[in-house]
């Protein structure tokens, strides 16, 4: 610019640095423009990728199935070239490899691909491993360099160098991890990391609907409390057993039906919570000892259900019920309280020829029932007497209810006598039902019924009130020292009632009986139930006056530890043991046993089932106080013990065997007793007498 002049060099230069700047300012500009397009793209990448992930979970119905689409989205939106996927296992550990991969085909990666399926990883091994230990994605740029990396050398082999994995969660639980390979090195990318873990976060709700799924189906087919099969899922199995004996003959299987004894009393006594924790040990106890493909099932409250697919003959299915009955041998402890438990178990068999599912259950319940009617804790195989005898039971529950409402029922009485002097000291109330003028009922033909039914309950409070009315009258009538005692049967069903002693006051004050003449006996078995709950209510009893009877003892599963303890006036010792008096010096040392431990106890013995003279006699020499049985007197009427009593007055100036000083002296009274059963032809010695009378 020679020859100008310097004004116009200046404005020349001013001039052209400005367009250097105005260059430079467009240069930047584009430079901007151009990242923000290529940001805007990758972010348009990025939620395209997200939102076919999301579309792929929304529509998934299996967690597999949306794991393929994100293993297949994931490689296509990428640079990775394969993807797999990894499965957590059962017991939620390791990581084992799936059946899901992308990018495998045509026998492309074939060495890291067998490389990955024969290998799991625990949690910290390995990149699978790493990511279930973490809950989050994890880069590896070299494969090469990484030595926590096992499939390395079959990688490398392949062409691969880097590596990513991200997890799926469910919440903050893995359930499953996503792997990524490509074939050069990569350094990490945070913003794809961020991404992956959005697209497991994507994938997990798919394994929370399924696992919610999986849960509603199994709570469906499930019992809440066991976890056993329930009575839809049984009924399922079962229908398919019966389908297939009616395809193939040479098919069989066996039902089960097993119900708890006396659980009622166990929940009215010691609460639901006890309740369900023994359900819980018995399905815990009864799941060992069957077959791993036997079926288990509970059906409502203590009713069991089994299914024995595959049996030979009805031995295995008796084999299977005696191994349900030995797994219950040893007492249940539940919060420091031991408990008895044992079931009754029908059996039935697909030799019946069954062609529906309904009716083998309903058969091996009839079975069940009747092994409840013969004694408890026992099995029994359907036959089809059972079903008349169902039909008779459901009309004699209606009769009995009847009965009830309609005063049927009467009380018989059998004298309690003194071994020392013959005098009459008190008498134990048994109830008959009078279903006419000519028909007289016995308890063993619907005691049962009753007890079952809960009928017991309102019977056994009248037999009570009954009893203590007649007593009061017979006291005023005729007044001795001590004065006349009655003894009343208390039943299971009973005593657990919560307001029993409450009942048992009531019926004291609307009387007017004195509380030391009445004696309530409760049998060996039921006070051995729960001994926490008995010592209380007997205890309560005792601050009533009212004395109380072990009934039964020696039948049962007593403990002397726990009998000590015990606030009781008697024990009612089967009658059973009276009756081996006659069969040598075995009964008889049973007998004395029984005795020593009555005055170690400082209990006197009453012994009910005396039936011969022998019997009276090798009892006196044993040391026994009193004794009941038809040597003496059947059960009679109440207007027959009024003549008994007018006949045989109380023993002169000798002192009473029931003195109250020699009771205290003494101690309680110990009763060896039994079941009352129908009366001889012939009189009792005092019936014998009173009629000479």
């Amino acid at each position: 610019m020679s020859g100008l002049p310097a004004q116009h060099e200046a404005q020349i230069a001013a001039l052209e640095r400005r367009l250097e700047r105005e260059r430079r300012t467009r240069l930047a500009a584009e430079r901007i423009a151009e990242k923000g397009l290529r940001e805007l793209y990758d972010r348009q990448q990025q939620l395209g990728l997200l939102e076919a992930v999301a579309d792929a979970a929304n529509q998934s119905s299996t967690v597999a199935e949306a794991l393929q689409y994100g293993v297949r989205t994931v490689c296509e939106f990428s640079d990775w070239e394969i993807g797999h996927a990894y499965l957590l296992d059962e017991g939620g550990r390791s990581m084992r490899p799936t059946a899901i991969w992308h990018g495998v085909g045509e026998g492309r990666f074939r060495d890291f691909y067998g490389a990955t399926e024969a290998t799991g990883f625990e949690a910290g091994q390995g990149l699978p491993g790493r990511v279930l230990a973490s809950g989050a994605p994890a880069w590896i740029p070299d494969i090469a360099a990484d030595p926590g990396f096992p499939r390395a050398e079959a990688a490398l082999r392949d062409g691969l160098r880097s590596a990513v994995a991200f997890p799926i969660l469910l919440g903050t639980e893995v359930t499953a991890v996503l792997e990524f390979f490509a074939a050069h090195t990569l350094e990490p990318d945070e913003t794809l990391l961020r991404l992956l873990a959005k697209i497991g976060a994507q994938l997990g709700r798919v394994a929370e609907r399924e696992r919610a799924r999986d849960r509603l189906l199994h709570d469906a087919l499930h019992d809440a409390l066991t976890g056993l099969p329930n009575r839809a899922l049984l009924a399922d199995r079962l229908a398919h057993a019966v389908a297939r004996t009616v395809r193939d003959q040479g098919s069989s299987f066996a039902v089960l039906f097993a119900d708890l004894d006396r659980f009622k009393l166990v929940n009215d006594s010691l609460g639901h919570p006890v309740g369900d924790a023994l359900i819980t040990e018995v399905a815990r106890r009864w799941g060992r000892a069957l077959r791993p493909g036997d079926t288990l099932a509970r059906i409502g409250g203590d009713e069991f259900t089994v299914l024995l697919d595959g049996i030979e003959d009805v031995n295995d299915a008796v084999r299977t019920a005696a191994g349900m009955m030995e797994a219950l041998a040893e007492p249940v402890l539940i919060g420091g309280q031991q408990l008895f438990v044992s079931a009754s178990i029908g059996i039935a068999t697909s030799a019946m020829g069954y062609d529906s599912a309904d009716e083998i259950l309903r058969h091996a319940d009839l079975a069940m029932y009747r092994a409840k009617v013969l004694g408890k804790g026992r099995y029994e195989i359907y036959d089809p007497v059972m079903h008349e005898l169902a039909v008779g039971r459901l009309s004699l529950e209606s009769r009995l209810r009847q009965a009830l409402h309609e005063e049927e029922f009467v009380l018989h009485y059998q004298p309690i006598v003194s071994l020392e002097d013959g005098a009459i000291v008190g008498v134990e109330a048994l109830v008959r039902w009078r279903r006419s003028e000519s028909e007289l009922v016995y308890p063993d033909q619907f005691i049962a019924v009753a007890e079952e039914t809960g009928i017991i309950v309102f019977l056994g409070i009248w037999v009570l009130r009954e009893a203590c009315r007649t007593m009061v009258r017979w006291q005023q009538e005729f007044p001795r020292d001590p004065a006349l005692t009655v003894a009343v049967n208390v039943s299971a069903r009973q005593f657990a009632q919560h307001d029993f002693v409450e009942q048992v006051a009531r019926v004291l004050a609307e009387t007017g009986i004195r509380p030391d003449t009445v004696k309530l006996e409760i049998t060996e078995s039921v006070s051995m139930m729960d001994t926490e709950y008995t010592v209380e209510v007997l205890t309560q009893l005792q601050r009533l006056g009212v004395c109380v009877s072990i009934d039964d003892f020696g039948t049962g599963y007593s403990s002397l530890a726990y009998l000590h303890s015990f606030p009781m006036d008697t024990l009612k010792i089967d009658r059973s043991f009276v009756a081996q008096l006659d069969r040598g010096e075995q009964g008889r040392q049973i007998v004395g046993t029984i005795m020593n431990l009555a005055r170690d106890l400082r209990i006197r013995v009453i012994a009910e089932g005396a039936e011969t003279s022998r019997h009276v006699e090798e009892l006196k020499t044993l040391g026994c106080d009193f004794a009941q049985g038809y040597y003496f007197s059947r059960p009679v009427e109440p207007a027959v013990i009024s003549g008994l009593l007018a006949a045989r007055p109380a023993a002169g100036s000798a002192q009473g065997p029931l003195d109250r000083e020699a009771g205290r002296a003494a101690g309680p009274e110990v009763h060896v007793g039994g079941v009352d059963a129908q009366p001889l032809e012939r009189p009792g010695a005092l019936e014998g007498a009173a009629a000479q009378a």
